[in-house]
């Protein structure tokens, strides 16, 4: 197994709007699929992939995603408390650095699964990494191989793996962004401190670097983003047991 990242942040801190009334009670971090978290299907994945260490950010019945992170002793866990406010993706993990230290960290999402192809799926990325050519490493998945890919906008990808994100109503794009990466921490700091705000400014300043890049899955990408995905991610999950 190629040698990757040993720390990772988890955005866990969203309020779930579109998987209400499921997160009425509960935040989206909790919602089961197949009988297993949402969050407990991504940390599993990134200890498989070598992670020995993730920060989770928690906002949204925050006391719930801590109890239930305690249970585990696979992975040293740590908390970043956005209980006061939310700061959006990149915010978030801007107010986790003193957490992750200086070396490039996972980064992901916790509403997206996968069905793994003949090679892992973090293991595509994490042989992709170059940190001499790149600051910030997207897995992506092809158009047509994942539940969730609607709507034209995503990424083209040109011969060296360099991403061009596209949001033009009229342009179909080749990729979606899966929601999970490898991220050289530092790119955050020039951005504002404490203050909320999006990724999406920082994939364009590394865009006209030629510094944001892209590795495709082979595996079958599901973006659990509300209840009906949820079923629909369940159903193929449970298609394999």
């Amino acid at each position: 197994m190629t040698s990757g990242p040993k720390t990772a942040m988890v955005l866990a801190a969203g309020l779930g709007t579109r998987m209400r009334p499921l997160t009425d009670h509960k935040p989206k971090a909790l919602v089961e699929v197949a009988g297993k978290t949402l969050i407990d299907h991504v940390l599993d994945r990134l200890r498989d992939a070598g992670v020995e260490r993730a920060v989770v950010n928690v906002h949204h019945f925050a006391e719930q995603v801590e109890a239930h992170l305690a249970r585990r002793s696979d992975l040293e866990l740590l908390i970043s408390d956005e209980r006061e406010r939310l700061l959006d993706s990149g915010g978030g993990i801007q107010r986790a650095r003193p957490l992750l230290g200086e070396a490039p960290i996972w980064v992901a999402n916790i509403d997206s699964l996968w069905l793994e192809g003949a090679t892992p799926a973090l293991e595509t990325v994490k042989r992709a990494w170059a940190p001499k050519a790149m600051d910030l490493l997207l897995m992506v998945v092809r158009r047509g191989h994942g539940i969730g890919f609607e709507g034209p906008q995503g990424f083209f990808m040109d011969a060296a793996g360099r991403l061009t994100h596209s949001t033009s109503p009229e342009v179909v794009t080749p990729f979606a962004n899966v929601g999970v990466g490898i991220l050289k921490p530092q790119v955050l700091d020039p951005e504002p401190g404490e203050e909320p705000f999006p990724i999406q400014p920082v994939w364009r300043r590394l865009q006209a670097q030629g510094r944001l890049h892209g590795a495709a899955m082979e595996a079958f990408w599901m973006h659990v983003g509300d209840p009906a995905a949820r079923d629909a991610a369940e159903a193929r999950l449970k298609e394999l047991t």
